[in-house]
């Protein structure tokens, strides 16, 4: 599949003139070989491990840069899920593990790295439990590390004890980072059906069947996806607007596979996926929700946003698809609050509640993405929230997530301020109504019936 100058040429225009940019070049990264019965050798395997496989991974991508103009906006490295080497040693704080992530990636001078993690869908392990509770104190601790945890899946239903303690994780996340707008939560994902290949923060691991080292790059791309759209009237049809999305979304992913073969080749690395995934930032004019609203949503989480937002998820797939060689990870449209300057708009206007958050979450690549919630809310409640978003994945079989951020000592109205890509989010309304019950009953949601594949 040949790349033509004239598509660098239009590429560069829509650096330029619509905010496009690679948003992540992310190598996964096999830590299996780096499992011992002793904690202090395993963090030096790890952090040697790591070091030296991905030490050209940041000169490579600004080689990328500089050669093609196309900004990469994020660095990062993800790894095979930390409790399935910890189950190696007998530990109960693996904190020091987190430590030498977090020091690798400094070594690196990368912006993330991810896999912090532990699969908990069916049964909670012995590892699985000891680095679950050390969660809070290592995203405390550290400033690159990102962790996730996935409790629920097609085949195995979901798994609620598991819903329960992240819920807890979540506020002692919070908690633990109250001085700081209780940012050590927007470092912590919950996962439905999580997938092997993400690129993306907080949620990216290095899944089991995956090659030792792999290179899976996140494009962008909501500016540019705005700037095609506004040059339609609006007379035209949604057939109209759902071709020029796929035609769009093919160059945007062209971009994407152009960068993704060549950080593979110049790394030795394998190339993995190309994620499609429109992903917002906080700057004007590079939003998710702006897209829906010139699509014709009076304002995003008005009636007809879930209908305009399914049609721009499905056409950023179909014109994704046809650009790349091996498209993966989540792909579709992001909705994070935080990270997207009309989600704030709306949310603070009262247009987008969680309720109607979670409805689009039934349509995008996700789930409820970097929203604060008061800092008093409930743990039953975060656990009905989360077991709500796991059961439209389980039942949908797709992938959703949970990122709420319990913002401590602030209430409904207020935000937290986070800054950068993570920006800045007004904390929302939570229904009052949970109740007690159900988050403490306990044992496992059965797999639907969908599941009986064999």
């Amino acid at each position: 599949m040949a790349i033509t100058a004239e598509e660098v040429a239009e590429t560069l225009n829509m650096v330029t003139e619509q905010h496009l940019d690679i948003r992540t070049i992310t190598m996964g990264i096999n830590l299996m070989g780096c499992a011992d019965s002793n904690l202090d050798r395993m963090c030096t395997k790890v952090y040697d491990h790591i070091t030296k496989t991905a030490e050209n991974l940041v000169p490579v991508a600004e080689s990328l840069e500089r050669e093609y103009g196309i900004p990469i906006v994020n660095k990062r490295v993800s790894v095979t899920p930390i409790a399935q080497i910890a189950a190696a040693c007998p530990d109960a704080d693996l904190v020091p593990l987190a430590h030498a992530l977090d020091r690798a990636a400094a070594t690196l001078g990368i912006d993330y790295l991810g896999g912090y993690s532990a699969l908990v869908h069916k049964g909670i392990g012995d590892a699985d439990r000891r680095l679950i509770s050390c969660i809070p104190e290592a995203l405390a601790n550290t400033s690159r590390v990102c962790s996730s945890v996935n409790v629920a899946s097609l085949r195995a239903g979901i798994n609620m004890d598991a819903v329960l303690m992240v819920a807890q994780t979540v506020l002692d996340c919070a908690r633990l980072t109250a001085d700081q707008d209780s940012i050590g939560a927007s470092k912590f994902v919950v996962f439905s059906n999580m997938v092997e290949d993400s690129p993306f923060m907080a949620g990216a691991t290095h899944g089991s069947g995956e090659a030792d080292a792999v290179i899976n790059v996140g494009v962008s791309g909501p500016g540019v996806m705005a700037a095609a759209l506004e040059e339609l009237p609006e007379t035209a049809s949604m057939m109209d607007v759902a071709e020029r999305i796929k035609q769009t979304a093919f160059k945007i992913t062209r971009a994407g596979e152009l960068m993704s073969r060549e950080a593979a080749r110049r790394l030795g690395k394998e190339k993995g996926i190309v994620d499609l995934s429109l992903a917002p930032t906080p700057a004007i004019g590079d939003s998710v929700a702006r897209i829906l609203e010139i699509i014709g949503v009076g304002q995003c989480g008005g009636p007809g946003t879930t209908c305009a937002l399914a049609m721009l998820n499905d056409a950023v797939k179909k014109g994704g698809v046809m650009a790349s060689s091996s498209v993966g990870g989540l792909s579709g449209a992001f909705i994070p609050v935080s990270e997207d300057a009309g989600m704030i708009d709306a949310a603070e206007a009262g247009a987008l509640s969680l309720e109607k958050l979670e409805a689009m979450t039934c349509v995008c690549s996700v789930g409820l993405d970097m929203i604060a919630v008061p800092g008093d809310t409930p743990v039953e409640a975060i656990a009905g929230i989360i077991a709500d978003e796991m059961a439209i994945g389980v039942i949908n079989n797709k992938t959703t997530a949970v990122r709420l951020i319990p913002a401590i000592g602030k209430s409904e109205g207020d935000s937290v301020e986070f800054g950068g890509l993570f920006g800045r989010a007004p904390v929302m309304h939570v229904n009052p109504n949970a109740g007690t019950v159900l988050a403490h009953r306990g044992g496992r949601f059965p797999a639907p019936l969908n599941s009986l594949k064999n």
